[in-house]
């Protein structure tokens, strides 16, 4: 696989099949600008069609697909289900890779922060790590999905006032470094060299009485809804940064900087490249939110709640939908155009909630 040779098409039959609506919610303690106009492409997807082969008939089913209660669908060793989830704040900085982290958690979201890079909120249910990093600062977008989660910790290295009050107001277990549950490492540069351990957080949220409660699967988990086209390529840009790609290997997808492969190490020095099972694209509107006293950086957000274009890559194909949420405690719920409920197989996830103005390209 040459990933420099990546060349990307916009299907644009399959964004025809989505209502362009999308509506927002406005947060009491942000201030917001209009959505930014979205760009459309004119390129062509040529469509081959094949004769479909004779239907046979068998008495040899195949076995039905087993789901367990926990975020992606996975089976759990015993005692890892029937618990809590813990969110993670990870830095996405040149000098904050390799991140030990991706190769572990069960499910990432990947969010845009300011100066156009993103950073990831790294959820682990059945698994632990406990050497997670770097851990860095918390943004508004954060807040509304780990509101999601019935109580789950999220640890984070601080925030802006402003933003640890949108955390309040969410309800939101946030921890922050304390010294608790973090811990420097010597050989990476300050600030990207703050880590931390999902058994320490664990603990610490124990001796908070924290809920210690399951919040299930985050999706519809089973026989996959079929794809709509193949998509073995996917650039999933968030600005005018270079994009990161996924390359579909026959099992897994692969993640890249642009071209460079997206590698991760942990505490024994072992490293491989962050591959995930199932990719979630959610289109939404970016906005700007602000200290409403004034003080404090302005921070590109998106609406989390409302309804927008949403695309679930899996097994080298790509199936084209639309998202729905109706507040912030409520999951993502994802249908095709025509109303029905996408089923995704069960594995780790990777959510993308990228703005709306930006281009999504697969072939």
């Amino acid at each position: 696989m040459n990933p420099s040779q990546f060349r990307f098409a916009v299907p644009i039959g399959l964004l025809a099949l989505l209502a362009a609506a999308c509506t927002s919610s406005s947060d009491p303690t942000t201030t917001t600008t209009g959505p930014e106009p979205t760009t459309t492409s004119t390129t062509a997807v040529t469509t081959t069609t094949t004769v479909p082969a004779p239907t046979t008939t068998t008495t040899n089913l195949e076995p039905k697909i087993e789901i367990a209660n926990t975020i992606n669908g996975l089976p759990g060793e015993d005692g890892t289900v029937d618990r809590r989830v813990v969110g993670i704040k990870i830095d996405n900085h040149i000098k904050a890779r390799p991140q030990s982290a991706l190769q572990t958690a069960d499910v990432v979201y990947e969010v845009l922060v300011e100066g156009g890079i993103t950073r990831f909120i790294a959820l682990f249910h059945q698994s632990d790590l406990d050497w997670v990093g770097p851990n860095r600062s918390g943004r508004p977008t954060d807040s509304k999905i780990m509101a999601g989660l019935d109580g789950a910790p999220f640890q984070i290295s601080g925030a802006q006032g402003w933003v640890k009050n949108i955390y309040k107001a969410d309800d939101v277990n946030v921890i922050y470094d304390f010294g608790t549950t973090t811990f420097r490492v010597p050989d990476r540069p300050k600030p990207h060299n703050l880590f931390t351990s999902t058994i320490l957080i664990r603990e610490f949220a124990d001796t908070k009485g924290w809920p210690d409660t399951n919040p299930g699967n985050l999706f519809a988990f089973g026989e996959p809804t079929p794809g709509d086209a193949e998509a073995t390529r996917i650039e999933v840009a968030f600005s005018d940064s270079t994009p990161p790609t996924w390359a579909w290997d026959g099992e897994q997808y692969l993640r890249f900087h642009g071209t460079v492969p997206h590698e991760w190490v942990d505490d024994d020095g072992d490293s491989g490249q962050v591959v995930f099972d199932t990719l979630v694209v959610l289109r939404m509107r970016k906005y700007v939110a602000a200290n409403p006293g004034g003080s404090g950086t302005r921070l590109p957000t998106v609406d989390t709640v409302g309804k927008g274009e949403a695309f679930v890559f899996y097994n080298g194909q790509v199936v084209a939908g639309t998202w729905e949420r109706g507040s912030i405690t409520d999951k993502f719920y994802l249908s095709t155009s025509d109303g029905a409920e996408i089923v995704l197989p069960p594995g780790r996830i990777w959510i993308s909630l990228q703005p709306n103005n930006q281009p999504l390209d697969w072939e």
